[in-house]
């Protein structure tokens, strides 16, 4: 343009500027450049602009020239603007000059992704590092800030295989770096990153990115087996169901579920009564069913799924199944018997016919030996049960047991009646067993003859018809001789027990009597020293004892008959002196020991003949002798007058006996013829004799303790005729045990005394306490008129002290040690024998059992012991029963006495005796798990190694190492919570403690637990005992785990040591609330980027969790605290701002798909509100757009200008019609579906949500960045730059009632 000069000489300002840079981050308000013109004159200026362009700067200050930006510039819509500059000195005309601006670039782009959305499909085996798809962006930004990077940021679903499954090149090619499973995934969801090189912006450095989404979908292809669905498989039918009966259906699918190929199902084991439709599965009968024939009631059938076609390897593509098809029992089988051991029956031979043994008296419940008795019902549950029960004559005597039997059983018969059971009675008992099958009237019962032998014991004592025999045995008897011969015992025993052995057990008469042993004939041992003159009676005990020490006794009462073995005896002396002429006259006094009043002691007298005996005359029954007529001393032919006369006294016995005696008679010469005989009879007599016995010795017996009895009497005579020279006294002469008797004396007649011998009722004698068991006295006879002391006969008087069975019986002490016997009837028979003995001579003991006590430790069992053990009379224990057991009762302890049957003074018991019979015990049982009450729950995020899960408890009735328990993990199952079983080694393991007879065992972690997983771990236990035989018992627990699905995020708006301190408060608050258990995770600071109302300050990371294994999710936590409000205002006051879920970083496919739909709807949702508000919106776009039309043909014959671009405000779009793009923009399916929480933005740093648009007031229009057209206050300027467009141009106007970040 051409100066003017001016017309007065004053020179006009000039610009020497033709181009001025501008960067495009440059804010409104800010310096863009500063007009400089010259005045040759100094005139003072002033500045200005205009043009189209002008839209964008402002002169701050017209004198200055400082030019500021008015509207924000975009490099990418105009890199160069034109505007003209004027400048005025007031003088001359403004000169005006076209300034060209340049903007600068500024990194105010992100890349932004072309060509979406991205999606495509993969083929299933595809191989590794294959490019699979390649994306674009482009960053409208120059230089190091145009250069695009890419990343792969997220992958989903979002696991550690997943993320290193893909990687993108340089170029935007994705590429595959792993092997892909359709069955595992079958879509991924790429989130790419876009990033440029990086440049200024605002004075620092930055980079711009943007991400996008490329979806990827699998294709299947078949390359998987088949899979059986809802396994295991099971299954029940009936046996003898009719032919075709569905069992069951399985199912199998294609896993290559986009092929999903035809499959067809076969058996592959042969030989099973079933069949298998091959296109539905369908398993039906083929084969009449007998449970009881089939090797199992569960039958296996093996199923194979075949697929159609072969896979892409060129091989059947197949899978097998096992199925359990359970033949449920029919009750079509009565019992039967066997003869076998239970333990290796075969049950193929039935018996009907069994044989056993049992000792007579055998004790209540002792079974019949060698039976072998097994029932069976092949049926089974209650089909299999039925009764048994006894019939027969001696059915009452017996018992069976069991009484009811399910499937099989061993089977006794026990004694019910003992006393019934009786040898002696009967050898042979026999009973009908019945097995009644009671579900099965129509087939019902088996019938069994089962034959008892009795087994004969010692249970009879030998007895005597008598309790008292009365023998005689004549005096003098030869050696041997048989006093008699039918004394025999009876005892009914058989055997051993029935043989009786004699013995005679008083040893005062043994050496003089014996008896045979066997026979029982009583004879005589020594003759010679049967004298009945010395003993006339005797008393012994005969013995019978049988095989088994039972002892019968009987009395016998020997009396020694007598013989005429003694010659009478003479009884003094005979001399008479007489006067002549006088009669004289006397008595020949004689006895005879014989036996009186027998013709043996009958006595006669005769005078023998001789040279006077016809003088005298004597009476033959008295001994009277008189003379026949007056003596006549002449007639005697010696000098002393002296006449002597034999005198014959005999007895009239067989052999008689006799003894002479002379008789001497002096006749003298009468002083006095006046006297008369009878005045002259004799002379005075003189006391010239002494006492005599008549007996050498006398022998006594008495029963010892008969205090004052009487002993014996011993008999003497003197020979004196007067009364006082033929009195006698008896007494005992001092010697060893003489001070227990007492002699009295009594006149039986002139010259004969009796000295009657008793003991001393003071002294009492014992005969066990005797050393010698007798009394040897000595009894003197004493003329008590004698002068001198010579006068005096003795005699030996022996005293035999007979036994008394006055003594009680007694049991040794060592006899009642205790007794060790194991359990379970390992030692039946004799366990062990008490001993007892007794002090009398004749005594038969028989042991009693008082009581029985069961003990269990220190306390009593009960009754449970009474019948394990007998005592048999003879004192043999004996062990009778298999039902000893250890665990109910370890000891027994028997209350014993023994009794003396013979016991004839005093107490016939024994002291009461106590036996203890331990009970030893054997391994024999099996640990047992106590009840597990409540749920155990884990929650594996806070279950470290070594941390307590569960804890199981057993116990074992045994003692010893037999009831040391050990514990030990046998499988641990993870059931998820589609039914699905995962099995795991070393989770857990297992550690064992003791507390007094209780084993715990506590299930402890023992790795590290993935805590994604859901679902309950079974956990099978095993109890192992410590000895043999061992023995286990299983149990499976259930512990539920509880994964981060339910960890709950509560945000506080206290510090995390403010949350610390106030924890119990909290968790006391949580559970006041919930009534679960509150399980804090961890307590952090709070490093979310989320945008919330309040700021929280720290997380708290907790579990709720209820006892049965449920937890809380953060909807139902949210309801249980807002339905307290007081707790609400607690926890409130404590800093709770926010209830919010955790982050999941592996969900599972169902809610991964669950996620997608939800995504999908609300994005439809979305969709149709932005369509709504777009359609209302763009009606409002297009009525302004009419108007600008309408000015736009008015407006033809203005200057055109030069449009840059048609740049959209905010973005580096373009769009045709210069409406708002967010409107115009197709709906990017590429977009987050709702996989995550979190999501990054897309908008650049220039997006729309930054910015409004004002409304249009009174005409007046305030354009702002996001028109590339400018506006001025005219709308001549309007019209102008419609026309300098060429083309219709369009306008955005703010709308106040609708901004994008509505959107």
């Amino acid at each position: 343009m051409a100066e003017r000069l001016p017309a007065s000489g004053n020179t006009a300002p000039f610009f020497n500027m033709t181009i001025v840079y501008v960067s495009e981050d440059l804010q409104i308000g800010e310096d863009a450049f500063q007009l400089t013109a010259f005045d040759m004159d100094g005139d003072k200026l002033t500045y200005s602009i205009s043009g189209t362009d002008s839209f964008y700067f402002t002169v701050a200050d017209a004198e200055t020239g400082v030019v500021t930006l008015r509207n924000l510039l975009d490099r990418e819509s105009q890199a160069r603007l034109t505007i003209l500059v004027a400048v005025s000195d007031g003088i001359n005309e403004a000169v005006t000059k076209r300034l060209t601006i340049i903007v600068e670039d500024c990194n105010d782009n992100a890349p932004v992704f072309q060509n979406l959305p991205y999606d495509t499909s993969v083929l299933e085996n595809t191989t590794v590092g294959s490019i699979i798809y390649t994306v674009f962006a482009n960053d409208s930004d120059t230089g190091t800030a145009a250069r695009v990077s890419y990343s792969i940021q997220e992958v989903i679903p979002d696991t550690t295989k997943n993320h290193q499954l893909f990687y993108i090149l340089s170029n935007g090619s994705v590429v595959l770096n792993g092997s892909l499973d359709y069955t595992m995934n079958t879509f991924f969801q790429l989130k790419i990153l876009a990033q440029d090189g990086g440049g200024q912006l605002r004075g620092e450095m930055v980079i711009q990115n943007s991400t996008t989404y490329l979806s990827i979908t699998i294709t299947d292809v078949p390359n998987l087996d088949p899979r059986f669905l809802n396994e295991p498989y099971s299954g029940s039918v009936p046996e003898g169901c009719p032919l075709g009966t569905t069992v069951l259906t399985v199912t199998a699918v294609d896993r290559d579920t986009g092929v999903n190929d035809e499959i067809s199902y076969s058996f592959i084991n042969a030989s099973v009564p079933f069949a298998i439709n091959a296109t539905t599965g369908t398993i039906t009968v083929s084969q009449l069913l007998d449970r009881e024939q089939l090797p199992s009631e569960d039958v296996l059938l093996e199923v194979r799924a075949r697929e159609k076609n072969l896979d892409i390897y060129g091989n059947v593509a197949q899978a097998t199944t096992l199925v359990t098809v359970l033949v449920t029992d029919v009750n079509d089988n009565k019992p039967q018997f066997y003869q076998c051991s239970f333990s290796d029956c075969d049950f193929i031979h039935t018996q009907s016919n069994f044989t056993g043994s049992i000792v007579e008296h055998s004790s209540s419940r002792v079974p019949v030996s060698n039976l072998n008795i097994v029932a069976r019902d092949p049926d089974k549950g209650i089909n299999s049960t039925f009764e048994l029960y006894l019939q027969g004559a001696s059915a009452s005597a017996f018992t069976v047991s069991p009484t009811r039997i399910a499937g099989t059983g061993e089977v006794q018969i026990l004694v019910q009646d003992p006393f019934a059971v009786d040898y002696e009675i009967t050898h042979v008992m026999v009973v009908q067993l019945i097995a009644n099958d009671t579900g099965n009237p129509t087939d019902c019962c088996s019938t069994a003859n089962v034959t008892i032998d009795l087994i004969d014991t010692n249970d009879h004592t030998p007895e005597f018809p008598q309790s008292t025999y009365s023998l005689s045995v004549k005096e003098n008897s030869p050696d041997g001789t048989v006093i008699a011969t039918n004394i025999t015992a009876y005892d009914p025993d058989s055997g051993a027990g029935g043989q009786i052995t004699y013995q005679l057990v008083t040893e005062s008469v043994q050496e003089i009597f014996m008896v045979n042993a066997t026979s029982g004939a009583v004879l005589v041992r020594n003759g010679s020293l049967l004298d009945r003159e010395m003993r006339s009676m005797y008393y012994a005990n005969l013995q019978a004892k049988d095989g088994g020490n039972r002892v019968g006794i009987t009395q016998l009462e020997i009396t020694v008959l007598d013989e005429n073995d003694n010659a009478p005896t003479i009884i003094g002396s005979y001399f008479i002196s007489v006067e002549e002429g006088q009669n004289v006259s006397t008595q020949i006094r004689a006895i005879d020991n014989d036996e009186e009043g027998t013709p043996n002691s009958a006595l006669g007298y005769k005078i023998v003949p001789g040279l006077y005996s016809d003088n005298f005359t004597i009476d033959q029954n008295t001994g009277d002798m008189h003379s026949n007529e007056p003596l006549d001393r002449e007639a005697v032919d010696n000098e002393e007058g002296q006449m002597v006369v034999t005198v014959e006294v005999y007895d009239h016995g067989v052999p008689q006996q006799s003894t002479m005696v002379n008789v001497t008679i002096t006749v003298a010469t009468p002083i006095s013829s006046t006297v008369t005989l009878t005045g002259y009879h004799l002379l005075q007599d003189v006391n010239d004799n002494m006492p005599m016995f008549l007996q050498q010795s006398y022998e006594f017996s008495i029963f010892e303790s008969s205090e004052g009895s009487f002993v014996g009497n011993v008999t003497a005579t003197d020979a004196d005729r007067t009364e006082i020279n033929s009195r006698i006294s008896f007494q005992l002469e001092r010697s060893t045990g003489s001070s227990n008797f007492l002699i009295s004396s009594s006149r039986l007649g002139l010259g004969r005394y009796s000295g009657r011998l008793s003991l001393d009722p003071d002294i009492s004698i014992d005969y066990d306490t005797m050393q010698e068991k007798f009394f040897s006295l000595v009894v003197l006879a004493e003329n008590t008129a004698a002068l001198n002391a010579g006068n005096a006969a003795s005699v030996p008087v022996l005293v035999n002290i007979l036994d008394v069975n006055d003594e009680p019986p007694t049991i040794l002490t060592s006899s009642l040690e205790d007794v060790r016997v194991s359990e379970n009837g390992t030692q039946l028979g004799l366990v062990h024998t008490v001993v007892a003995t007794d002090l009398d001579t004749n005594h038969s003991l028989v042991f009693e059992e008082l009581a029985v006590a069961c003990y269990k430790g220190d306390i009593s069992a009960g009754e449970v012991c009474w019948d394990w053990f007998v005592l048999l009379p003879n004192g043999s224990v004996l062990a009778n029963s298999l039902d000893i057991d250890y665990e109910l009762c370890d000891m027994v302890q028997l209350t014993i006495r023994v009794e003396d049957l013979y016991t004839q003074k005093g107490s016939q018991y024994s002291r009461n005796g106590t036996l203890k019979i331990w009970i030893t015990d054997i391994n024999d049982n099996a640990p047992i798990f106590l009840p597990v009450s409540g749920t155990f729950v884990i929650i594996p995020e806070i279950s470290p190694v070594d941390h307590q899960v569960a804890t199981v408890k057993a116990t074992d009735a045994d003692s010893g190492l037999g009831g040391v328990i050990v514990f030990s993990i046998i499988s641990t199952v993870l059931v998820e919570e589609d039914g699905v079983k995962r099995p795991f080694e070393n989770l857990f393991k297992m550690v064992t403690t003791a507390e007094q007879n209780t084993y715990t065992g506590n299930i402890q972690v023992a790795s590290n637990l993935d805590s994604s997983l859901k679902g309950r771990y079974q956990v099978t236990v095993e109890a192992q005992d410590s000895t043999e035989p061992q023995h286990t018992a299983q149990t499976t627990l259930n512990i539920f785990t509880v994964d981060q699905s339910y960890r709950i995020h509560l945000q506080f708006v206290t510090t995390v040591e403010e949350v610390q301190s106030n924890l119990k408060s909290i968790e006391l608050a949580l559970t006041s609330a919930t009534k679960a258990g509150v399980h804090v995770v961890a307590i952090r600071r709070y490093d979310d980027s989320h945008a919330t109302r309040v700021t929280p300050k720290s997380v708290m990371e907790v579990y709720f969790v209820y006892s049965n294994g449920t937890a809380l999710d953060v909807n139902q936590l949210s309801l249980l605290i807002q339905g307290d409000p007081l707790v609400l205002a607690n926890l409130v006051n404590l800093g709770l701002a926010v209830i919010g879920p955790a982050e999941v970083t592996e969900p599972s496919k169902e809610k991964e798909m669950i996620g997608v739909i939800a995504g999908l709807a609300a994005f439809l949702v979305l969709f149709i509100l932005i369509m709504t508000l777009a359609l209302v919106l763009t009606t409002r776009s297009y009525k302004r757009k009419l108007s600008a039309m309408k000015a736009l043909k008015a407006a033809t014959t203005l200057s055109p200008a030069v449009v840059q671009g048609a740049g959209i405000p905010g973005t580096n779009k373009y769009n045709a019609e210069r409406a708002n793009p967010m409107l115009n923009l197709s709906l990017d399916p590429s977009h987050d579906l709702g996989f995550h929480e979190e999501t990054s933005s897309l908008a650049s740093i220039n997006s729309l949500d930054e910015n409004k648009v004002d409304s249009p007031k009174e005409g007046n229009f305030k354009a702002k960045r996001e028109s590339p057209h400018p506006t001025d206050s005219t709308e001549d300027e309007v019209l102008a730059a419609a026309l300098n467009m060429k083309q219709p141009q369009k306008m955005a106007f703010d709308n106040s009632a609708f901004n994008t970040t509505d959107l």
